[in-house]
Parts: structure tokens; sequence; C-alpha cells
């Protein structure tokens, strides 16, 4: 029951997450094609549409990273856990799921504390408090740990898994 559970949420979490990343991708394609268009077009891009580009390819990383770890999207080798006697190879899981879990939630925490630290700076393009973009960096990693927590310590899914 737990686990249907689980992986129903995982289910719906995955593709929102996605879209939601897919979303800031466009508007981040859209910000670079109107600085390209007033840069060669119009004579010259207001400095606005570097900056928040960055923040929206970082956020869209950021955003999209729980997703596709828990599709088994992201490089890995997986070598070591196919050589391995099965006990070894679910206790090397296990492993590898609390080490993750551990770097989510510790990336989740830092990055958090330093997005509140600089709140009195402001972005030189945007003029907006620097909190701002660098809050996607602990939503991010937050939504990192929510999708380990839900995919569990089970084996990651490879290339010949997804084929």
């Amino acid at each position: 029951m737990l686990t249907t559970l689980r992986h129903y949420i995982l289910a719906i979490s995955r593709p929102v997450t996605l879209t939601l990343a897919g979303l800031l991708l466009s508007v981040n394609v859209l910000a670079i094609l109107y600085g390209v268009f007033t840069r060669y077009i119009a004579g010259g891009a207001p400095i606005w549409t570097d900056e928040l580009s960055r923040f929206l390819i970082i956020a869209t990383v950021m955003i999209a990273a729980g997703a596709v770890w828990s599709e088994g999207g992201h490089m890995r080798v997986g070598l070591l856990e196919r050589l391995l006697p099965a006990p070894l190879a679910r206790l090397l899981n296990l492993y590898q799921w609390l080490l993750t879990l551990f770097l989510a939630v510790g990336g989740t925490w830092v990055s958090y504390r330093y997005a509140l630290s600089v709140n009195m700076f402001t972005t030189s393009g945007l003029g907006i408090s620097r909190s701002v973009p660098l809050l996607s960096l602990p939503l991010g990693f937050a939504l990192l740990a929510w999708h380990i927590l839900l995919y569990g310590p089970a084996p990651l899914k490879t290339v010949e898994d997804r084929a």
C-alpha cells in the first residue's frame, strides 16, 4: 500500500516538475531571443536579458534534477551493482540512496541559508534582491530530496531498463 502510494505520488510529481522546468526553459528561450533581436535588429540589448537568462537556466536545471534522477536520466555507471552478489548490491543501493538523500538535504539547507544571507544585495541587471534567483537552488535541492525519498532505495534505472 505505502509503496504503491509512493509510486503514484512520484508518477504525478515527475511530470509536474518537468513541466515547470519546461516552462522556465521556454521563458529563457524567449528572453534570449528578445536579447538577440534587440542587440542585432534594434541596436542594443538591455542588460537584464543576459542576467535573466542565466538565472532561468540555473532554475530550470535545479527544478528538473529530481525528476531526471528518479527516471535514471543522469549519467552513471552501474557496473559494480551488476557484478556484486544480490545482497551486496542491495546494500550498495541503500548506501547510494542514503548518500544522495543526505547530499540533497544538505544542499537544500546550505543553499537556503546562503540565499537568505544575500538578501540585502541586488542584481545588477534586474535590480531585484539576489535572494530571489538564488532561492531556485534550495527549491531544486528540496525537489531532488523529495524525489529521492519517493523513489526509495531501489536500484536506479539504466539505459537498458528504459529501452
